[in-house]
């Protein structure tokens, strides 16, 4: 991160968990270097591991993965689950990305058709498929400036939330990945890669990147 300019108070005193374990795999190193280098402890838990969210933290990150592997292990993940539920209702902020937003939904439907019980946070329900569903570098449009990533994933989400964001194809410019804002509560497939706007992701995990939810652009 030495090559990169970025305000080391941003996250000073800010205390941010991330899910890490086989259900939640898919982390970019630099965005876990970001949040340190301006200031934030990191610590992790494993929901797999029906680990607690640690009390203290300040903001969670439910990163992506493959939860349809681990769906019937998951469903039965109380402690985790009651810990979360008890982050959100506590006005915390959370980013779910791709994996992590199927596991706030819900329902999640693995490839064999199987449907199983997720934490019911958001309205929704995913399906994977055989078949690729999406692929390709984005961006995304936010209050504070663009956030540039990917998005890679194989399952198809239903929900009735209201899209308060969409990202755009890098080279097309076509719509890509909804984004949803429920509260303090991000959930979208789209992988941001966080040192593309070190800003935007300091006020994402202050809470107030999306506190006002935008039309979508």
């Amino acid at each position: 991160m030495a090559s990169l300019s970025v305000n080391a108070a941003a996250l000073a005193g800010r205390r941010i968990a991330i899910a890490r374990d086989a259900a939640f795999a898919f982390i970019y190193p630099a965005n876990v270097d970001l949040l340190k280098a301006m200031g934030a402890t990191v610590t992790t838990f494993s929901p797999l591991a029906d680990e607690p969210i640690p009390p203290e933290c300040d903001a969670l990150f439910l990163p992506g993965g493959y939860p349809e592997l681990h769906a019937e292990q998951l469903s039965h993940r109380g402690v985790t689950a009651a810990s979360l539920h008890s982050h959100i209702e506590a006005g915390k902020p959370v980013l779910a990305e791709c994996g992590g937003m199927l596991y706030l939904l819900d329902t999640l439907q693995d490839v064999a058709g199987k449907t199983w019980p997720m934490l019911g946070i958001l309205p929704g329900s995913s399906a994977m498929q055989t078949k690729l569903a999406a692929l390709g570098m984005h961006r995304l449009a936010t209050p504070a400036g663009e956030i540039r990533g990917h998005t890679f994933h194989y399952s198809r989400t239903q929900s009735p939330m209201n899209v308060s964001a969409q990202s755009r194809h890098a080279t097309r410019d076509s719509l890509g990945e909804h984004v949803y804002v429920q509260g303090k509560v991000i959930a979208t497939y789209f992988h941001a890669y966080w040192p593309s706007n070190p800003e935007a992701i300091a006020a994402l995990f202050n809470g107030s990147l999306f506190s006002q939810s935008p039309s979508s652009s």
